[in-house]
Formats: C-alpha cells, structure tokens, sequence
C-alpha cells in the first residue's frame, strides 16, 4: 500500500482526507450528532487533493456557521411544501390562513417551482414565477401572497436544519400599489343605518357600520356576549364559511357545495384565540337602543315558529332561529347598498368606514386598535383613509387663519402705517 493510499486515523471528530481505491480522494467531516446519538460524519469526494481539501475546509465553515442541511431525505420544493402545508400549517393556523396557504402552494408554487430540488434553489427562480404568474393574468397581491407563502414555508426549513438558508429573503417579491378604499361618507352611513332599521336583522348593520365587526365577528354573536344593561359587547368567537365534502354514493359531477347530499366537514363557529381580537367595546347608546328593539322582535319570530325554532343564542338569526349564513348575509349587504342608491362595496368596507369614523371622532389610536381588534399599530395606516368631512374641515381651519375676514372700514396694513 503506498504512502498516497494510506488513510491516517485522526482523533475522534476530526476531520479526515484519504485517497480511495476508486482513484477518488475522500474527506469525512463530524457535523454534528444524529438523531440516535452517533457522530453525523458528512462525506465528500473529489478528483484531486486540493480541490477535496478546499470541500471540506468549506463543510467545516458551514458546520462551525451552523448551517448544514441536516441529514436525511433530501426534499425537493414541492415535497417539502406539501409536507409543511399538511403537517406543520394545517395543525396551527387558522382555516382561512390554511385555505390561502393552500391555494398558493398547489394552485401557483408546486406548478411554478416544484420541481427544484430544496437546497439548489435560487431567488431568481422565484422571481421569474411572480413575473409569469402576472403575466398569466395574476394581480401583483396574489403573486406577492404567494410570495408571503413559500417565505413561510422555507423559513420553518431552515428552523428544521433541511435548509442553510432561506432563498425567499433575497427575492424581489411584486411591488404593490394599495388600492385606496373610498369609506362612505357620514351622510351615506346614516342613510344606510335609516333602511337597514327597516330591514330583519338591520342592528347587525348598525354593528358593522358603528363598530367595525368583521363578517365572522357579527354573525358569531351570541346573547350572553352583549349587555344591555351596561352598554357592552364582547367579541369571543367567529363564524366560519361552511367547507363541504360530497355525500353521494357516487360522484354526482357538481363542486362538494352543490351536492344534494353534503356533508360540513369545518365547525360552524372558531374561539377567537388572539388577545386583540377577543376583545371588549362599548355600545353607543343607539345602537344599544336598536339591539334592545332588535331582541324585542326576536322573540316575536320565536313564538311564531314554536317548536321549529332552533335556540342558538344568536343575536343575529334566521327565522328558527338558525345562524345565518355567510353568503347570504354578504348579499342581503348588497341589496341594502342598492336600495340606498350608494356605489358598489365590499362587505368588508364597512369595517373601513367604521374606523374612519373614528378617525373624524379624534379616537386615540390605541383605543382604535382595541375596538377594531388589531394587533398591530400598522393596520391603522390602511384603515384611516382621510374623508371629505375631514379633509373640508382642514381647510376651513386654514382658510379662517390665513383669510380672516376684516371688519367694513377696518384700516389695511398701509393705512395703519
């Protein structure tokens, strides 16, 4: 055996080069320990010394940054997107956060990306997805959600050792333009709040309009969560948008939805977890007034349904008594905005104009935060959008300090001198 072929034995953990049989040299680095306690030696192998020394020099700096990829199964991005979104996501977020996360990872990141293999992939590659999403007729925020999404799931790589580092962080995600919402103004509240008192269910207008509730908020409420005594409501649950599974025997051909015998596979409603959405608000006194009214004529419906009626607890229900749904709550939104001869919103704007109101009314911010149930100081920039009432008030305000009218006959400033 020659000099060349000897492999020195080095103390334990050290790194060792050796030149093989195979006419390759070899070098083994200890990484650090596996799961059942050995040494985790890593192997490289190269055609000459020199490169196979530079190789390990270069294993030992990552070991000693502590960003080896741990060892095991090599992942490529759709393995280990669909592993994430199924076992790590789906435990511990929401079922709308899931629902997005999904989308993104099957709908434009699997078909985009999937089949790069984890640790070789690179911010251009995701850059070009974001572009060719757009130009397939995607908006910048879904492309930028998808963005959001493979952030998500590469950083909890790297938190797993399966990655170094995160390729997300270096790529340019879509730059987006917020579309600036237009909240109704103080006239066009009071008019909707007039024929929404007209309407069944018409405080729940007045919640959203006032308040800020969002949808599930509103539609979550049960009795014991308002006191009409005091003047007080307190948000502990959401309303979740059914998700059905099909029921046939055999496929009837329609979306889960639309099957004549499907099955809820969500809760109907989900504990609001958060500290800022879980929260406390006071009642205006009409609106307080309006819910008294409200429960008045609830029971009404009670007695005329008799043993139909289905007792929830839901301040906002059905004819039996039944939560209402989500879809039709948002288009009973939209036959109010029609009969009010007002421009066309997202339910969701009510909860705009809800915080502009506060914004005219002067509301500390932090009170703000506390009533719309915002966990971060930064969701009010988006929500504070500056009304004509406001921004007529500003410049009033300036033109009575510049342009302050003069008395008749009053002397000017060269008459003075």
């Amino acid at each position: 055996m020659t000099d060349k072929s000897k492999r020195t034995r080095q103390p334990n953990g050290a790194s060792s080069i050796y030149f093989g049989k195979d006419g390759r040299w070899h070098g083994r680095v200890t990484v650090g320990v596996n799961d059942d306690g050995t040494p985790d030696r890593r192997h490289v192998a190269r055609k000459s010394r020199k490169d196979l020394t530079k190789a390990v020099r270069e294993l030992e700096r990552k070991r000693d940054a502590g960003t080896v990829p741990k060892a095991g199964r090599r992942w490529r991005v759709a393995g280990w997107l669909t592993h994430w979104l199924e076992e790590i996501a789906a435990p511990s977020v929401s079922e709308y956060t899931y629902s997005g996360y999904r989308v993104d990872v099957n709908v434009h990141l699997i078909p985009g990306a999937g089949a790069h293999w984890l640790d070789k992939l690179q911010p251009e590659h995701l850059e070009r997805l974001y572009a060719k999403m757009q130009a397939n007729g995607s908006k910048p925020a879904t492309a930028h959600h998808a963005h959001r999404t493979i952030r998500t799931a590469l950083n909890e790589a790297v938190r797993r050792g399966h990655l170094a580092k995160n390729p997300v962080l270096l790529a340019k995600p879509p730059k987006l333009t917020e579309e600036e919402t237009e909240p109704y103004s103080v006239g066009e509240v009071r008019h909707l709040l007039k024929l929404a008192t007209a309407r069944r269910n018409g405080a729940r207008w007045a919640i959203a309009l006032a308040l800020g509730l969002r949808q599930g908020e509103s539609l979550g409420l049960r009795w014991p969560d308002i006191d009409l005594v005091s003047g007080g409501l307190r948000v502990r649950r959401n309303l979740l948008r059914p998700k059905y599974a099909h029921g046939c025997g055999d496929p009837c051909g329609r979306k889960p939805g639309f099957c004549p015998e499907r099955v809820r596979t969500n809760p109907l409603t989900k504990d609001t977890k958060s500290a800022a959405g879980r929260r406390p608000i006071g009642l205006p006194g009409p609106l307080a007034e309006l819910l008294r009214e409200h429960k008045a004529a609830q029971e009404k419906e009670r007695e005329a349904a008799g043993e139909l009626w289905e007792d929830g607890g839901w301040v906002f229900a059905d004819e039996f008594g039944r939560s209402l749904n989500t879809n039709t709550d948002f288009h009973e939104w939209k036959a109010l905005l029609k009969e009010a001869g007002l421009r066309e919103a997202r339910l969701h704007d009510a909860r705009h104009t809800a915080a502009t109101v506060l914004l005219i009314l002067g509301v500390q911010e932090r009170a703000v935060m506390g009533i719309m149930g915002w966990s971060s100081s930064s969701m009010a920039k988006r929500y504070q959008h500056v009304v004509d009432e406001v921004r007529m008030d500003v410049a009033d305000r300036i033109g009575e300090l510049i342009w302050e009218p003069s008395d008749e006959g009053e002397e000017g400033p060269e008459e003075a001198n």
